[in-house]
Order: C-alpha cells, then structure tokens, then sequence
C-alpha cells in the first residue's frame, strides 16, 4: 500500500475503534502514520485526563509524557515478544502504529466525568480497547490470535515490571 493510505485520520480512528483490519493494516505498512498514531495516543491521555477531573490524577503534562513513555515502550516489548518469543514478522514501527490506532476508543474516556455511568462507560472502555489492541498485534505480526494474545499478556507483564520501575525512578506512573 502506498504512504498515505486510503482512510483520512478520523477515519482511521473509527476504522480501528470499530475494529477494522484493513485499517489496522493500512497503518501498519503506512510508514508516514506513526505521527498520526502519537496523535491518537495524545488525544486518549487527553481525554483520560479530562474523565479524570476531580479524582486527583496527575496533571494533564505529566499525563501526556506518561502516555506516549508508555505507548513507547509497550510497543517496543510487544514487539520484542511477539517477533523473538513467537516468531512474529513486523517492525517497532509497524507495532508502534497498530498499537497506536488500536487506543482510538479511549476518546471515550472523557466520559468518566459522569458520576456512575462514567465508571461503567472506562470499564467498557478499557476491555474495548484490550481488544483492539489484540488486533493491531495479530495484524502487525501476522500471526494466530492466541499468539496475539499471549504476546498482549506477556507484554502486559513486562511492561508492568518495566513501568513500575521507571515510575519510581520519574515519580510519575506511566499509562500505555
């Protein structure tokens, strides 16, 4: 596919919310979207933020540097995991971009502000988005979706391990 794709931004954000693998797979070979998939990863800790108000999250800066740390280096782990551990074919970048499109329904999360219903819509959210981002790992590495999976649940461990170190070190939790 050429650079550029076929979908504009918003649709790409729609496509991958609505769990389109043509969409994860015109970002993944996309090599001018991983700009685009930071914007997504932005605007989620922008709207995570936002959901949050009133709850003492940390502040909206330190919530955007956490976010893309997190998207950095979950992407990387997934990456190391899923090529090395399970014999997945991509790139960082292919992974970085996939990953990146699959947090798209975490614009949603500004609706946590809503007493109750707030809560229930982040927990629907959240699982929407684990999802996703088994989809854009499947897509990106080519492989079985019980591979994607147990790379998502590995990395998960890892980057949980790796984030609660570095969030010690910073003093600040990284999201991802």
């Amino acid at each position: 596919m050429e650079a550029g794709g076929t979908h504009p931004f918003v649709q790409r954000m729609i496509g991958a919310a609505l769990l389109d693998i043509n969409v994860y797979e015109e970002v993944e070979h996309d090599t001018t979207a991983t700009g685009q998939a930071a914007a997504v990863v932005v605007m989620v800790a922008v709207c995570a933020a936002i959901g949050a108000l009133g709850r003492g999250t940390p502040g909206m800066f330190s919530g955007l540097i956490s976010a893309v740390a997190g998207w950095l280096i979950w992407s990387g782990i997934t990456y190391l995991i899923g090529a090395n551990l399970f014999g997945g074919t991509a790139t960082w970048g292919e992974l970085l971009r996939t990953i990146g499109f699959a947090q798209s329904p975490g614009v949603l999360f500004v609706v946590g502000v809503i007493p109750f219903l707030g809560a229930v819509a982040m927990l629907v959210v959240g699982v929407w988005m684990l999802v996703a981002v088994v989809i854009a790992i499947r897509q990106a590495l080519d492989f079985t979706t019980g591979k994607a999976v147990l790379t998502a649940l590995l990395g998960w461990i890892a980057y949980g391990l790796v984030a609660g170190v570095l969030g010690r070190i910073l003093g600040a939790p990284l999201m991802g």
